[in-house]
């Protein structure tokens, strides 16, 4: 059997993901065969498993940082918003319906044997597994029926460390109120407190630390600095979201639509020096950039008519039709073409009564959404490619497809296969003309021959040349910066404390 810890937060982003991470990450290092686990993940950004399944990239960050493949058994349920009231409700990767909040929270328990199975599995083959738990577990609305916080660690038997984010404030409120709300048991689980995202000297902050003994008698096992690492972040809380006037050399534009999904794929362009992104969500913020992206979505149809209704897509027509490069992706790429139809009604609402909706007419596709989604890991190449970008001719993409309908039309211009076991044909993807770009793959830009080419392409036009893209390492980068975590974890948490925690001693 595995040895267990885990991570909960007193709110949303306290910096649980990152600091799960980090504990695999160490873990691993240390010689043990590691892998987390959440129960329940909310989110919008998810990955596809190699054998097509769908979880939450949280956790796809915690196994990359533990150094082992993926698993949808790692995040066994994922809620993916639909919209402020319901969620697309998937269980051991396979979506099995959409849910209002109410009829979900009715009928989660019903999903405990699924999330014990998943355990069960992981338990089965490793050594420590590190679980990550959701929001705050003084949410005394919510704590009936629980099964990602207090009510998982009961069902488990598992410790767990409390972490409070100092950068908001109130660190020393949040860790007194979440413990003060908790029943008995639970105060009795919480083994040690950590306060995350510290600046400054830390000596200032040492006597708050004393005085919190005697409110609640749990130990401070560390402190935490905000740390400058570069690892995808969980959900629409990034702080890179907020980026809206970043500089460098090459502008990128990615439109923040309201139900924007999978913004990770966008992470790769901060790690060159060249290239960086602003996320824009009004006219007013445009500018002129050198490529725009129209990001995946949970939800194109309104997504667009957001669009329409405030003036990017207009923005956007025009730039393209100036020889500005724009590049959708998934919803963003449906967007572009010329039609999308619903006849299932999978997104178009009760009171919108066409089932057909005009697209941004940039491409020569039209999409029809069925009721199956199409889940899978891919790799191919980029065949012949039109406009500004066709020197990404012959470049080797991978990454993984997910969304709901088909995009049929002219010029497709990637030939994937599937990496699953039933790999079937070699087909074609996505579409271009002019400078105008679109492809279900997510994670097209994180290949190497891709993003290098890309900088080249950018620099080149403006008479500069890519010194920074020739030697530039995608996975080694990402290598690096989970080796970084770890290490400024090991400096500011007291592990011997944390290993006890993990013996139960």
């Amino acid at each position: 059997m595995a040895k267990s810890i885990m991570i909960q937060g007193t709110m949303s982003n306290a910096g649980k993901s990152i600091l799960a991470a980090g504990l695999c990450r160490i873990f691993k290092q240390d010689g043990y065969r590691v892998a987390p686990f959440k129960s329940q993940n909310m989110a919008l950004n998810s990955f596809i498993t190699k054998d097509g399944l769908e979880m939450g990239r949280a956790q796809v960050v915690q196994a990359e940082a533990a150094g082992v493949e993926p698993d949808v058994a790692m995040n066994p349920i994922l809620l993916k918003p639909t919209n402020d009231m319901g969620s697309q409700v998937i269980v051991n990767g396979e979506v099995v319906g959409t849910m209002s909040a109410r009829e979900y929270f009715k009928k989660k328990t019903a999903y405990i044997p699924e999330i014990l199975r998943a355990y069960e599995k992981l338990d089965s083959q490793y050594d420590i597994i590190v679980i990550e738990g959701a929001g705050s577990p003084a949410e005394i609305n919510l704590k009936s029926d629980d099964i990602v916080n207090m009510g998982l660690a009961k069902l488990l038997d598992t410790p767990v460390i409390l972490v409070g984010d100092i950068d908001r404030g109130g660190v020393f409120a949040q860790l007194v109120g979440t413990v003060m709300l908790l029943e008995e048991e639970e105060k009795k689980r919480i083994k040690g407190l950590v306060i995350n995202k510290f600046r400054g000297d830390q000596s200032i902050l040492d006597p708050g630390i004393e005085m919190l003994k005697s409110y609640i008698p749990n130990p401070v096992v560390g402190v935490v600095p905000y740390m400058a690492v570069d690892i995808e972040d969980e959900d629409s809380l990034s702080e890179r979201l907020s980026q809206t006037n970043q500089k460098a050399v090459i502008d990128i534009a990615v439109i923040r639509l309201p139900r924007i999904s999978n913004f990770t794929d966008f992470d790769v362009f901060s790690q060159t020096d060249s290239m960086a992104v602003r996320y824009v969500s009004h006219p007013a913020q445009f500018g002129t950039p050198d490529m725009v992206i129209i990001p995946g979505t949970k939800s194109t149809i309104e997504d667009l008519l957001w669009m329409r209704q405030n003036g990017l897509e207009a923005m956007i027509v025009k730039a393209a039709k100036a020889g500005c490069i724009v590049f959708g992706i998934c919803g963003g790429y449906q967007m572009l073409g010329r039609t999308i139809r619903d006849e299932w009604g999978m997104e178009i609402s009760e009171n919108m009564e066409q089932k057909e909706v005009r697209g941004m007419e940039l491409l020569p596709v039209n999409t029809a959404f069925g009721r199956e989604k199409t889940r899978t890991k891919v790799n191919g190449i980029i065949q012949k490619t039109q406009g500004r970008l066709a020197a990404l001719e012959g470049a080797s993409v991978y990454g993984y497809e997910i969304h709901m309908g088909e995009s049929q039309g002219e010029v497709k211009w990637i030939t994937l296969e599937k990496e699953s076991e039933d790999k079937g044909e070699a087909f074609l993807d996505g579409c271009c003309q002019g400078n105008v770009y679109g492809t279900y793959v997510h994670g097209i830009f994180d290949s190497e021959d891709v993003i290098r080419r890309l900088e080249e392409i950018l620099l080149k036009e403006k008479g500069m040349t890519p010194e920074a893209a020739k030697n530039w390492d995608r996975r080694a980068y990402k290598e690096q910066q989970y080796d970084k975590l770890a290490e400024i974890m090991r400096k500011h948490l007291d592990m011997e404390a944390i290993y006890k925690i993990l013996e139960r001693k």
